[in-house]
Protein backbone atom coordinates (compact mmCIF):
# COMPACT_ATOMS: atom_id res chain seq x y z
CA UNK A 1 0.00 0.00 0.00
CA UNK A 2 0.86 3.38 -0.72
CA UNK A 3 1.22 5.99 1.51
CA UNK A 4 2.08 8.99 -0.45
CA UNK A 5 0.00 12.21 -0.62
CA UNK A 6 -0.73 13.08 -3.82
CA UNK A 7 1.24 16.15 -5.64
CA UNK A 8 -1.21 19.19 -6.31
CA UNK A 9 -2.22 19.71 -9.49
CA UNK A 10 0.87 20.26 -12.31
CA UNK A 11 1.33 24.21 -12.83
CA UNK A 12 2.26 25.18 -16.47
CA UNK A 13 6.58 25.32 -15.30
CA UNK A 14 7.07 27.73 -17.85
CA UNK A 15 4.69 30.32 -16.79
CA UNK A 16 5.52 29.98 -13.03
CA UNK A 17 8.90 30.83 -14.61
CA UNK A 18 8.07 33.73 -16.92
CA UNK A 19 5.94 34.90 -13.25
CA UNK A 20 8.95 35.14 -11.44
CA UNK A 21 11.08 36.96 -13.90
CA UNK A 22 8.19 39.41 -14.32
CA UNK A 23 7.99 39.96 -10.68
CA UNK A 24 11.97 40.38 -9.87
CA UNK A 25 12.52 42.61 -12.96
CA UNK A 26 11.56 46.05 -14.91
CA UNK A 27 9.76 46.14 -18.16
CA UNK A 28 13.06 47.45 -19.75
CA UNK A 29 15.33 44.68 -18.26
CA UNK A 30 12.96 41.97 -19.73
CA UNK A 31 12.98 43.98 -23.03
CA UNK A 32 16.72 44.58 -22.82
CA UNK A 33 16.87 40.55 -22.15
CA UNK A 34 14.44 39.73 -25.04
CA UNK A 35 16.17 41.95 -27.72
CA UNK A 36 19.92 40.79 -26.21
CA UNK A 37 18.93 37.45 -28.26
CA UNK A 38 16.69 38.81 -31.07
CA UNK A 39 19.24 38.43 -34.59
CA UNK A 40 16.25 38.95 -37.47
CA UNK A 41 13.92 41.79 -37.48
CA UNK A 42 11.02 41.70 -35.31
CA UNK A 43 8.21 43.43 -34.30
CA UNK A 44 7.60 45.85 -30.84
CA UNK A 45 4.46 43.31 -30.37
CA UNK A 46 6.77 40.63 -30.39
CA UNK A 47 9.08 41.96 -28.27
CA UNK A 48 6.67 42.70 -26.07
CA UNK A 49 4.89 39.26 -26.11
CA UNK A 50 7.98 37.79 -25.25
CA UNK A 51 9.16 40.55 -22.52
CA UNK A 52 5.37 40.13 -20.59
CA UNK A 53 4.90 44.15 -21.40
CA UNK A 54 2.78 46.03 -23.70
CA UNK A 55 3.35 47.05 -27.23
CA UNK A 56 3.46 50.67 -25.76
CA UNK A 57 6.19 50.18 -22.96
CA UNK A 58 7.89 47.60 -25.51
CA UNK A 59 8.12 50.86 -27.62
CA UNK A 60 9.46 53.52 -25.35
CA UNK A 61 12.26 51.29 -24.03
CA UNK A 62 12.66 49.91 -27.56
CA UNK A 63 13.28 53.57 -28.37
CA UNK A 64 15.98 53.89 -25.53
CA UNK A 65 17.70 51.34 -26.80
CA UNK A 66 18.08 52.25 -30.30
CA UNK A 67 19.19 55.69 -29.02
CA UNK A 68 22.25 54.16 -26.64
CA UNK A 69 22.88 51.88 -29.62
CA UNK A 70 21.89 48.50 -28.28
CA UNK A 71 18.52 48.25 -31.08
CA UNK A 72 18.84 48.59 -34.76
CA UNK A 73 15.36 49.50 -36.51
CA UNK A 74 14.58 48.53 -39.98
CA UNK A 75 11.23 49.68 -41.66
CA UNK A 76 8.32 47.13 -41.10
CA UNK A 77 4.89 47.12 -42.54
CA UNK A 78 2.34 49.55 -42.94
CA UNK A 79 5.27 52.27 -41.58
CA UNK A 80 5.75 50.25 -38.76
CA UNK A 81 9.51 49.69 -37.38
CA UNK A 82 11.01 46.18 -36.77
CA UNK A 83 13.64 46.03 -34.26
CA UNK A 84 16.74 43.45 -33.91
CA UNK A 85 20.39 43.38 -31.36
CA UNK A 86 22.69 46.20 -33.56
CA UNK A 87 26.17 44.52 -34.71
CA UNK A 88 27.82 46.99 -33.13
CA UNK A 89 26.11 46.12 -29.27
CA UNK A 90 27.96 42.40 -30.23
CA UNK A 91 30.79 43.49 -31.09
CA UNK A 92 31.52 45.15 -28.25
CA UNK A 93 29.92 42.87 -25.84
CA UNK A 94 32.20 40.37 -27.30
CA UNK A 95 35.12 42.14 -27.33
CA UNK A 96 34.82 43.10 -23.69
CA UNK A 97 34.42 39.72 -22.87
CA UNK A 98 37.66 38.65 -24.50
CA UNK A 99 39.13 41.87 -22.57
CA UNK A 100 37.84 39.64 -19.22
CA UNK A 101 40.13 36.33 -20.42
CA UNK A 102 42.66 37.89 -21.52
CA UNK A 103 45.52 40.09 -21.07
CA UNK A 104 46.98 42.91 -23.43
CA UNK A 105 50.00 41.51 -24.09
CA UNK A 106 48.30 38.03 -25.15
CA UNK A 107 45.61 39.29 -26.69
CA UNK A 108 48.78 41.30 -28.82
CA UNK A 109 50.70 37.96 -29.25
CA UNK A 110 47.05 35.75 -30.63
CA UNK A 111 46.66 38.91 -33.14
CA UNK A 112 49.84 38.30 -34.61
CA UNK A 113 50.08 34.99 -34.76
CA UNK A 114 45.92 34.98 -36.50
CA UNK A 115 48.03 37.69 -39.07
CA UNK A 116 50.18 34.94 -39.83
CA UNK A 117 47.97 32.27 -40.19
CA UNK A 118 45.80 34.95 -42.51
CA UNK A 119 48.75 35.36 -44.44
CA UNK A 120 49.45 31.03 -45.35
CA UNK A 121 45.84 31.28 -46.52
CA UNK A 122 46.33 33.69 -48.75
CA UNK A 123 49.52 32.23 -49.72
CA UNK A 124 48.87 28.38 -50.08
CA UNK A 125 45.67 29.13 -51.82
CA UNK A 126 46.31 32.69 -54.24
CA UNK A 127 43.42 34.24 -53.38
CA UNK A 128 42.74 37.09 -50.65
CA UNK A 129 39.47 35.58 -48.61
CA UNK A 130 37.70 32.48 -48.01
CA UNK A 131 34.98 33.84 -50.49
CA UNK A 132 37.08 34.07 -53.58
CA UNK A 133 38.49 30.20 -52.51
CA UNK A 134 35.20 29.11 -52.54
CA UNK A 135 34.28 30.83 -55.78
CA UNK A 136 37.36 29.70 -57.53
CA UNK A 137 36.68 26.13 -56.45
CA UNK A 138 32.79 26.37 -57.71
CA UNK A 139 34.57 27.50 -61.11
CA UNK A 140 36.83 24.83 -61.08
CA UNK A 141 34.07 21.95 -60.76
CA UNK A 142 31.77 23.58 -63.09
CA UNK A 143 34.62 23.95 -65.60
CA UNK A 144 35.81 20.24 -64.89
CA UNK A 145 39.30 21.71 -64.96
CA UNK A 146 40.13 20.38 -61.48
CA UNK A 147 40.52 16.97 -60.27
CA UNK A 148 38.72 15.75 -57.58
CA UNK A 149 42.37 15.84 -55.68
CA UNK A 150 42.22 19.60 -55.84
CA UNK A 151 39.06 19.57 -54.34
CA UNK A 152 39.52 22.25 -50.92
CA UNK A 153 37.95 20.58 -48.01
CA UNK A 154 34.49 22.89 -46.91
CA UNK A 155 36.44 22.95 -43.51
CA UNK A 156 39.46 24.84 -44.62
CA UNK A 157 36.91 27.39 -45.90
CA UNK A 158 35.06 27.61 -42.40
CA UNK A 159 38.46 27.84 -40.51
CA UNK A 160 39.05 30.63 -42.71
CA UNK A 161 36.02 32.27 -42.19
CA UNK A 162 36.36 31.53 -38.56
CA UNK A 163 40.05 32.89 -38.27
CA UNK A 164 39.18 36.37 -40.00
CA UNK A 165 35.96 36.83 -37.55
CA UNK A 166 38.47 35.97 -34.48
CA UNK A 167 40.39 38.70 -35.71
CA UNK A 168 38.70 41.11 -36.05
CA UNK A 169 37.05 41.05 -32.64
CA UNK A 170 40.58 40.63 -30.94
CA UNK A 171 40.91 43.51 -32.67
CA UNK A 172 38.45 44.78 -31.44
CA UNK A 173 39.11 44.08 -28.04
CA UNK A 174 42.16 45.66 -27.98
CA UNK A 175 41.24 49.06 -29.31
CA UNK A 176 38.84 49.18 -26.61
CA UNK A 177 41.82 48.31 -24.24
CA UNK A 178 43.62 50.79 -25.26
CA UNK A 179 41.19 53.39 -25.16
CA UNK A 180 40.06 52.46 -21.82
CA UNK A 181 43.88 53.40 -20.34
CA UNK A 182 42.96 57.09 -21.45
CA UNK A 183 39.01 57.28 -20.03
CA UNK A 184 38.97 59.01 -16.12
CA UNK A 185 42.89 59.38 -15.74
CA UNK A 186 43.08 63.06 -16.16
CA UNK A 187 44.44 63.29 -19.93
CA UNK A 188 43.09 66.06 -21.89
CA UNK A 189 40.27 65.52 -24.18
CA UNK A 190 40.23 65.90 -27.85
CA UNK A 191 39.24 69.41 -28.10
CA UNK A 192 42.19 70.49 -25.82
CA UNK A 193 44.78 72.64 -27.40
CA UNK A 194 47.57 70.21 -25.93
CA UNK A 195 46.94 67.96 -28.92
CA UNK A 196 48.08 70.82 -31.39
CA UNK A 197 51.04 72.03 -29.89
Amino acid sequence: MNDRIPPEEFADVNEAVGEEWEAETTPYERIRHVVAHTYSPVSADAVADDARTTPKTARKHLKTLADEGFVETAPGEHSGKLYRRSPESLVVEQAVDILEHVSTDELVSRIQEMCEQLTEYRSEFGVESPEELAVDQANQTLSESGSPEDEIDSDVIREWKTLRRDLALANAALSIGNAEQFVGTGHRSIGDSSLTE
